[in-house]
């Protein structure tokens, strides 16, 4: 309900008058939504956040026990490099100077958040910046147990200060060429990526997928000491399953900040469905992901041996899988949707795991078929399954809120799925792959004829810990021999012999 007509000048009003009082409960419902919109992208952006500490620990647990400090290291620095790159100039190229009026490629305006005084514009800023930290981390599992550390800051704050905000200004900003926020769209809809399926894990999946091509394989992997080829890959076993467990389900807590959170606002029966809905379809996807990769692996594994298998690192990723899969549609999609999602999002990542190995590109965590695999299948299953009702109330202050194109399935119902949007995805899962790949290529390259790249092969052998971080992350000495002969000497004075009858022999006992 909106306020009354005399409420737009209250200076003639009676301070005593029923309409007097009427206006202020009218201002003070204003005032409230504004302060508990605030609050939920507070929360949400919390739960956001809190995934670098769910990466952490897949990435530690997947790591061999010699470079556990090295990546824990470069997670912490991860949010640390995209706070202060966001904060200094990736926010003003990422939103800077939007106009559903106009068109750009770049923000141009506030830098170092010049002139944000409201909770709104710095709620807002917080929110980004943990989806921009999301993106770096993606890479740093990829490089893992090889990559310089030089390297990796650089490459971090190229990523989170300019290649990742020209993505999100091409895409969220409503100044953006595929914006679906602009006032006139490409292909009358413009690219949906509600929560960042393009946006934010194929940014990382293919600048990772760029290093680790750039970079190599750790030794061993699928080379002998010799450089010839080995006849099977060389897998490195994982020094702790139940890290990468723990750190799965903290990512998986963690969606429910990133996919619900970016429906922005929360105090209207509105946002409250867009967001509920936004949760089922997080969890189903993320059900089905982890179930058909797990299932699907092994029976592959049972008709190659014989026997049957179940791989707990498939069932993870799965998971993962489903989760990125479903961030781009979560809002618009109904739930028998996101169960099919999942599922294929399950084989995705299968897919792209052997392609990885086959082309041996090594990938120390297999985040590459995690985020930029199914990153491109999430923006992708947008232009087939997203229901016309659905994209009205979730875009409900969007232009493209009436009359906007649905997914290619619903061609046959409203009309409006006619293969708009299916185009519109795919113009921007290729532009995300061109514009990264155009600007990361070089800069890899470079970085690798520097000698800034790759750590030198005695190093990598005696792991980054030890050679970066001034010891293991681990201690396993325990005691020494002269300790251990100490106290067996110890415990063998306190032994005394107690004699016994002469028919019986004499016998120790301890005093």
């Amino acid at each position: 309900m909106s306020a009354p007509d005399y409420c737009e000048d209250t200076s003639a009003l009676d301070p005593a008058s029923a309409e007097a009082g009427v206006c202020a409960s009218f201002a003070f419902t204003g005032e409230t939504n504004a302060g508990l919109d605030v609050f939920f992208l507070i929360f949400s952006a919390t739960m956001v956040f809190f995934m670098q500490a769910g990466f952490a620990m897949l990435c530690a647990g997947s790591v061999r026990q010699k470079n556990v400090k090295n990546i824990m290291l470069k997670n912490i620095l991860d949010a640390c490099g995209g706070a202060l790159g966001f904060w200094s100039v990736g926010y003003a190229f990422a939103y800077g100077g939007s106009d559903a009026d106009k068109k750009g490629f770049i923000g141009n305006t506030g830098f170092f958040l010049g002139n944000f005084t409201s909770g709104g514009d710095l709620v807002s800023w917080f929110f980004q910046f943990a989806f921009a930290a999301t993106a770096a981390t993606i890479v740093a599992g990829t490089v893992a147990e090889r990559c310089k550390f030089e390297a990796y800051l650089c490459y971090s704050l190229m990523l989170t200060g300019f290649v990742y905000p020209v993505v999100v200004y091409s895409i969220w900003s409503s100044s953006g060429f595929l914006t679906a926020f602009n006032n006139d769209p490409p292909f009358g809809c413009g690219m949906h990526d509600f929560a960042g399926s393009g946006v934010v894990h194929m940014t990382g999946g293919i600048t990772a997928l760029i290093a680790a091509k750039i970079l190599g394989p750790r030794i061993g992997r699928f080379y002998d000491a010799d450089g010839n080829e080995l006849p099977e890959p060389h897998d490195f076993p994982p020094h702790s399953v139940a890290l990468q467990v723990l750190g799965t389900f903290i990512l998986w807590v963690g969606w429910y900040g990133f996919n619900p959170g970016s429906t922005l606002v929360i105090a209207s029966s509105t946002a409250g469905d867009v967001a509920a809905l936004c949760c089922v379809t997080t969890t189903i996807a993320a059900a089905a992901g982890s179930v058909s990769a797990m299932f699907t692996d092994m029976m592959l594994y049972r008709r190659k041996t014989g026997e049957t298998m179940y791989d707990i690192t498939m069932c993870m990723n799965g998971a993962l899988s489903g989760l990125v899969g479903i961030t781009a549609g979560c809002s618009i999609v109904a739930p028998w949707a996101s169960f099919v999602i999942g599922i294929v999002a399950g084989w995705t990542y299968i897919f792209w795991s052997n392609l990885l190995v086959k082309l041996k590109i090594d990938d120390a965590v297999d985040a590459i078929p995690v985020h930029f695999g199914n990153g491109i299948w999430g923006c992708i299953a947008v232009g087939l399954f997203a229901e016309p009702e659905r994209m009205a109330k979730a875009y409900s202050t969007s232009p493209i809120a009436e009359g906007g194109k649905a997914g290619w399935f619903y061609m046959w119902g409203a009309g409006s799925g006619d293969g708009s949007l299916l185009a519109a995805q795919i113009c921007g899962v290729l532009w995300i792959i061109g514009w990264v790949s155009v600007i990361m290529i070089p800069y890899f390259h470079l970085l690798n004829i520097l000698g800034l790249f790759r750590v030198d092969s005695l190093e990598e052998e005696v792991g980054l810990d030890i050679s970066h971080h001034k010891g293991a992350a681990y201690d396993l000495s325990g005691p020494t021999e002269e300790v251990k002969e100490a106290y067996e000497l110890s415990t063998s004075q306190r032994k005394l012999v107690v004699p016994k009858d002469d028919d019986e022999p004499a016998a120790e006992e301890t005093a």
